[in-house]
């Protein structure tokens, strides 16, 4: 196996399955493709774009706001025509998606449903090259996806699998980016390849078991998984983000025994469990905290005696059987990565139960560098993990003002992209030779650490281009705080201010439900999340947050200064404001700091 279409081919040999993929039709029943369905599919849609005039090399683009079986049909189709795909996502803008389809010279589009087909006809009109757009839903006056599928070129199909190999070129991400235009990463089948014996067999997943895929396929991480899901043999339940939660959901429908998240989705879960628990009372609401207590202090690695035992039964039994029920009954483990993943949720789901393992990696290196193990043995909490078989790490002390131990992630092994796309200048400025070697810079700053059987853990510490530097000269990393101070339940989002200033500072999104809770138990009448952030109390409790978590950092990182917002920033606003998160959720901080440039301007006045 050295083509990403070898691993379908794999799972019809080894594993095949009557629901290989599902998706949830509008009357609410799944509807599943089998193996030999989903292999027979990809194929005559290949020989469609084929007869479409389509050759091995053209660029073909992908776009859904939901993850669909079509999507990784065509996916797999486009591989198997020697073509490579260009995934897009759903939320960026026409001038994006022009900037794109030019560069990449796409020929033909594939769209979900909703104003996709609009928005590509729309960049169309100054993409020469484009000439084909299909939905995968049926629209009246629109080419339909399966008009393609044409099982007379299947031979000329199987030719040109024979002719691919490992080291060509199936797909460019482009990744979504906190500044500037996107660039394409340029990744072959090798590349992503890499991930099924670095990764593969770390996967807890046995053939038939259930898994759900709710993270954009067009983001590298969601994708390798599914494939890595394919080659194990799960059954892979596609699904959004809005339909997760309740009886009627997509987890207590599936009850899945795994699935892939960013941390944002995970806290958002801990929220709401956190403000069920405020709701209770008497003793269950005890129990429920005395619970959430032993879930803070919880090590993987610790000796528990007789008694801890006791405890731990009484509480699992109590009130942690109950987190695993809301998530479907069946649920092992969690893969999280994309964004730093606070300490807190990573111990109250591994308390649980759940085990929520974190990893690190880039679209640069298909995704993945380093893993935290199931083991007990092979996770340290608080860090992404050692590093996965075939990648080396340097840390390059060299590159800026860091701690002991610390500085750019450097990374090389046969994961790493070949390139970003007609951008060979940026390519001379991430690519390094140490020691005879190429290297790859990540723009990430971190540090090797000792940890649980004998092996170093890596941690990050910060973005490299993110880092703060005050007025006196001092850097400041402003992820490490902002992670911590989410961990508390009363803050939704929080971004660190201070480039170019005396001192540190914080634009503070509350979290509104835990906040109306708190209000409510205080006894101060709620109005709006505008006018309450203006009370004096609502102020002086974040104050309170402040003056208890300061004490963890330095001088110097300690926020002095803070000012709530009322409104929660969002990856994209229907009348075409700029947006304050990437469509994978990071912080674009231009874009904030432009936005509340007032408000930041008062705290510095």
């Amino acid at each position: 196996m050295t083509r990403l279409f070898d691993l379908l081919q794999h799972q019809l040999e080894q594993h095949p399955q009557t629901a290989c993929v599902s998706v949830r039709e509008e009357s609410g029943n799944w509807k599943s493709y089998s193996t030999q369905e989903i292999a027979d599919m990809a194929e005559t849609a290949a020989a469609g774009l084929l007869k479409m005039g389509l050759s091995p090399g053209d660029k073909v683009a992908l776009v859904s706001y939901k993850n669909r079986p079509e999507w990784l049909i065509m996916d797999f189709a486009i591989q198997m025509a020697g073509m490579v795909s260009i995934p897009l996502y759903p939320t960026i803008s026409i001038r994006e998606y022009t900037y794109i389809l030019n560069e990449a010279e796409v020929r033909a589009a594939f769209c979900g449903g909703l104003d996709l087909y609009d928005k590509l006809d729309s960049a169309r009109k100054e993409v020469p090259t484009l000439t084909h757009i299909y939905t995968f839903d049926r629209q009246e006056g629109r080419p339909y996806w399966e008009d393609i599928f044409d099982a007379s070129r299947k031979e000329e199909v199987a030719e040109i699998k024979k002719g691919i190999g490992p080291e060509d070129l199936v797909t460019i991400i482009y990744t979504s980016g906190t500044t500037g235009n996107p660039k394409g990463v340029m990744l072959t089948h090798g590349n992503i390849m890499h991930g099924r014996t670095s990764t593969g067999d770390l996967m807890d997943t046995q053939p038939g078991e259930r898994v759900l895929s709710f993270l954009p396929m067009c983001h590298i991480y969601e994708r390798a998984v599914t494939f890595m899901y394919i080659y194990k043999g799960a059954s892979i339940y596609h699904c959004g983000t809005d339909n997760l939660p309740g009886p009627a959901g997509d987890l207590a429908s599936v009850q899945p025994v795994g699935f892939t998240s960013v941390p944002r989705l995970l806290e958002k879960i801990y929220e709401a469990i956190f403000n069920k628990g405020l709701a209770l009372k008497g003793v269950k609401k005890k129990l429920f905290f005395w619970a959430l207590g032993l879930a803070d202090n919880y090590d993987p690695q610790a000796k528990r005696t007789f008694a801890d035992h006791l405890k731990w039964g009484l509480a699992d039994r109590l009130v942690f059987s109950k987190w695993r029920a809301a998530l479907g009954g069946n649920i092992r483990v969690v893969y999280t990565g994309s964004a730093p993943c606070p300490v807190k949720i990573l111990r109250a789901f591994c308390a649980a139960g759940i085990q929520l393992r974190e990893g690190y990696g880039l679209t640069e290196t298909s995704p993945v560098l380093t893993f935290n193990r199931l083991e007990t043995d092979g996770v340290l909490l608080g860090t992404v993990g050692p590093t996965v078989s075939g990648v080396e790490l340097y840390i390059d002390e060299t590159a800026g003002d860091y701690g002991p131990g610390e500085g750019e992630i450097l990374a090389r092994g046969p994961n790493i992209m070949q390139g970003y796309y007609k951008k060979q200048e940026i390519n001379d400025q991430v690519f390094v030779e140490l020691d005879g070697k190429r290297w790859f810079r990540t723009g990430d700053i971190g540090k090797m650490v000792p940890g649980p059987g004998g092996l170093e853990y890596l941690k990050i510490t910060d973005r490299k281009k993110e880092l703060l530097k005050t007025s006196g000269g001092k850097y400041v990393a402003p992820a490490p705080i902002e992670n911590r101070f989410r961990e508390d339940f009363l803050v939704e989002q929080i971004m660190v201010v201070g480039d170019k200033q005396k001192f540190v500072s914080a634009l503070i999104v509350p979290a509104e439900e835990a906040l109306k809770n708190w209000c409510r138990k205080k006894n101060i009448p709620w109005t709006s999340l505008q006018e309450m952030i203006c009370e004096e109390r609502v102020i002086a409790r974040y104050q309170k947050l402040i003056d208890r978590y300061n004490p963890e950092f330095s001088h110097i990182e300690q926020i002095k200064k803070f000012r709530l917002v009322p409104n929660q920033w969002l990856p994209l606003y229907e009348d075409g404001s700029e947006a304050e998160l990437t469509p994978t959720l990071k912080l674009k901080r231009r874009s904030i700091r432009k936005k509340y440039a007032r408000e930041i301007a008062e705290i510095y006045a």
